[in-house]
This record gives C-alpha cells, structure tokens and sequence, in this order.
C-alpha cells in the first residue's frame, strides 16, 4: 500500500508540474489567459509557469506570413480599370490585440488585412495614371502603401513587413486604347525628330554651299592676282629683253611671224616693199 501511495503521488506530482510548466518558442507568442481573462502577453522564449486549473495558454505563430490578394479592379485618375495584382507580408505584433480583434484566427486577419490594402490601393491608384503607375511610382506607392496600411494595421495587432505589386495589367478594352495613344505619341516624337534632323541636315547643306562659293571665289581671285602678276612680270621681262637689243628682238619677232604664216595654207596678198618682208632683201 505505501508503494501505491508513493507511485500515486509521483503521478499527481508529475500531472501537477506539467499542467504548471509550458514553453514557448521563438517562432511563437503566448497569451496567458486567467479564468478567461488576459493576464499577461510578453513572453520571451523558453520555459514558464502557470497555475493549473486556473491559468491556460494560448500559443500563435509568430513568423512572417503572407496574404495573397486575388487580383483587383482599381480605377486611375484617367477613370481607366486596371487589373493589380499583389501580396502583403506581414506577422503578429501585439498578441491580445490580435486575439481580441480577429481571435486569433490567421484567416480571419487574412480577410481583415486584404480589406485594408484594397483601400489603400484604391486612393493612391486614384491619384496616378497608367503612365506613372507602370514606370516611374512604383516604388513610391509601395512605400506609401506600406506606411499607410501599418497603422490601421497595428489596430489589429498586426505589423505590415512589406507591400509588393506583382503585376499591373490593363483590362482588354483599356489595352488597344492605351496601345494606340501610346503608339501615336512614338509616331509623334518621331516626326519631331525627323522634322529636326531635316531642319539641321538644310542648315548643314546651306552652310557647305556657301563655304563652297566663298572657296570658290577666293580662288578665282588669288588666281586672277597670280595671272596679273605673272603677265606684269613677262611683260616687265619682254620689254627688258627688247630694250637691251631691239634688233635682235624685232628680227626674233619677225622669224616667229614668218614661222606662223609660212606654216599655214593661207594665201596673202602683200607689197614685197612691205616691212614684213625686210629681212628677205639684200642687207646694204
């Protein structure tokens, strides 16, 4: 009987230490509740005590968790739909906050935070149009979205870890009419460009034609100057020549006429007394 009692008391001793001990992980956060009632929230990981019977404890998963949005119609400032497509990241911040708000229930707040991010999707796609939201905003309205959603977020005791587009796609009637403005806006920086270039391709040519006429006319003076020059110093070398033996240079002058005349077919009618033919008679 006394070996009965003994093994009945480490049995009680031992159901009483493990009502009274739990631990908690460093992926969770525990509530523990007294008669219903939460008495305390903070723990840190490792082991802890309660009193049988009157506390339990309630574990969450603290990591990071992800709500993925199916996708939603948003109108822009240019009252065009687009299709956004997107997923939130976010983990539990105050524990009793969001026991009490959503009981806990991951779903739950799932459901609550994917009514949160459409809001705020709503207003800033509200405020932007294609153009901006495709290209230039994309990292502006993430950081908007996410600062935006953490306070209303925290009211749930949830912390917003990051907001991500995935994709922002235009609805098929959107898509042509987008595709066409976008299309003549190209046609039309392209014209620009070809307008340019032909306004500068004529400024070019003008400026080779007329550079073309001055090189021209520089030329033909300097070669009009060079001829004078060259004339002015033959006829300076000539009358040099003449004057130092005009004999010599009249009787010269007169073989090169004969050469010229004689040489050629031509038929003459002159007076044999003439001055052409001096040097043909008898020299007394």
């Amino acid at each position: 009987m006394t070996v009965n009692k003994v093994l009945i008391g480490l049995a009680a001793l031992l159901l009483l230490v493990s009502t009274s001990v739990f631990t908690v992980n460093q992926t969770e956060k525990a509530i523990k509740f007294r008669l219903g009632e939460i008495v305390k929230n903070d723990y840190e990981p490792g082991i802890h005590f309660k009193l049988p019977f009157i506390n339990n404890v309630k574990k969450f998963d603290a990591r990071i968790q992800t709500m993925d949005a199916k996708p939603e119609r948003f109108l822009t400032a240019e009252k065009k739909n687009v299709i956004v497509d997107s997923f939130v990241k976010w983990r539990i911040g105050n524990v009793s906050t969001f026991y009490t708000t959503v009981a806990g229930d991951i779903d739950q707040a799932n459901l609550r935070l994917d009514q949160i991010i459409k809001d705020a999707f709503r207003s800033e796609f509200s405020k932007r149009n294609i153009k901006q939201l495709i290209s230039t905003d994309r990292s502006a309205i993430r950081e908007i979205l996410t600062n935006n959603s953490k306070e209303v977020a925290a009211a749930l005791g949830m912390e917003i870890v990051d907001v991500q587009v995935m994709r922002i796609d235009l609805p098929p009637e959107v898509s042509s009419s987008v595709f066409r403005r976008m299309e003549a806006e190209r046609e039309r920086v392209a014209r620009e460009f070809r307008s340019q270039g032909s306004e500068a391709a004529e400024r070019i040519r003008a400026d080779a034609d007329r550079q073309r006429v001055v090189t021209l006319a520089n030329s033909f003076r300097d070669a009009e100057i060079l001829r004078g020059e060259g004339d002015a110093i033959s006829a300076e070398i000539y009358a040099k020549a003449y004057g130092a033996d005009t004999g010599f240079f009249t009787f010269y002058r007169s073989l090169n006429a004969y050469k010229k005349t004689f040489s050629s077919s031509s038929v003459m009618l002159l007076d044999p007394d003439s001055d052409f033919f001096q040097y043909f008679k008898k020299q007394k």
